[in-house]
């Protein structure tokens, strides 16, 4: 006698049937969405004085319409415009280049030691870095390699000639770089850390049994096993690829001057709260998103043609 199956498929619930069964878990993610829409979403709405002759004594609803007037500086060339554009660019090119692949390269490293306890140690160490505020890691940097720092008196001691670091405005957005690489590679390395793990171990017993040396075994097991988490992040990252520093920045402008260290960023603060040009500022913010956002759908799409997940599924 043929017994009927105990399993039955599943029937679609109907949207009013979920919310019903799901009652407890959405009340209980109902303080964290208003958090997200006060904070996130209701400070979209501010964007509409990109159109606008805003006057903060009048409000917005109170100010005057300006149509297109306030990205006149984007679309006409402004040459302050242009500079803080330049400079935002170099820099996305080296934190592209430089940044990104380091907590990868940092987290193969960590990997390859076999002692667990000194990976703990290490990790612990450089994840440190990490939790210092901007003001601190450049008071550092500049006891380190300012004109009176420790590099400097270690040369002048030996009769050496100094060297111009701090202040040097050839050299500030490689000290900028080389900033962020040391306050953050340590804590980017966590995700990647988590990806390593998850690699069957099995794999490279068996590339190990079939002869494959550690650097095959990275490039044909390691970096597959990466590649996912590598791309989704590479995606994320050209989001903000146009962020690239504010409190790092506007804390060294003074001493480089704003020729080399004007950004985007300090561009719609210097504009905006301290000029008062608040429309200017707000467009240019608004353009900056909306270039972020086009990044982010094409690139997601390109890693669609390629057969990855990217940020979300097709």
């Amino acid at each position: 006698m043929l017994q009927r199956s105990s399993t039955r498929p599943q029937q679609q619930l109907s949207l009013g049937r979920r919310l019903l069964r799901d009652r407890v878990l959405l009340l209980f993610a109902l303080p964290g969405i208003g958090l997200i829409v006060l904070f996130h979403y209701v400070p979209l709405l501010g964007n509409v004085i990109a159109f606008k002759d805003y006057q903060p004594f009048l409000g917005i609803g109170g100010s005057d319409w300006s149509g297109w007037a306030n990205f006149s500086v984007i679309f006409n060339g402004d040459p302050a415009f242009l500079r803080a554009l330049k400079n935002t660019l170099i820099l996305t090119s080296l934190q592209s280049i430089f940044v990104f692949p380091a907590p990868i390269l940092l987290a193969l490293l960590l990997n390859s030691l076999f002692s667990e306890r000194i990976k703990r140690i290490a990790q612990s160490i450089l994840y440190l870095p990490h939790f210092m505020s901007w003001v601190i890691v450049v008071a550092l940097f500049q006891q380190m390699l300012g004109g009176s720092g420790l590099l400097n008196n270690y040369l002048r001691s030996h009769d050496l000639t100094t060297i111009d670091i701090i202040g040097n405005s050839e050299l500030f957005h490689v000290l900028l770089t080389s900033q962020i690489i040391w306050k953050d590679t340590g804590w980017a390395t966590i995700l990647f850390l988590a990806a390593l793990s998850q690699i069957d171990s099995q794999l490279y017993e068996a590339a190990s049994v079939d002869g494959a040396s550690r650097m095959k075994q990275l490039w044909h097991v390691t970096l597959p096993g990466l590649r996912g988490i590598i791309i989704l992040l590479f995606i994320l990252r050209l989001g903000d690829s146009l962020t690239v520093g504010f409190e790092q920045i506007i804390l060294q402008q003074q001493a480089v001057g704003r020729d080399v260290s004007e950004v985007l960023d300090t561009y719609v603060y210097n504009n905006g709260v301290l000029g008062g040009a608040w429309g200017v500022a707000a467009a240019v913010g608004l353009v900056k998103g909306i270039v972020g956002v086009i990044l982010v759908l094409t690139a997601n799409k390109v890693a669609h043609m390629f057969g990855e997940q990217g940020v979300y599924q097709r």
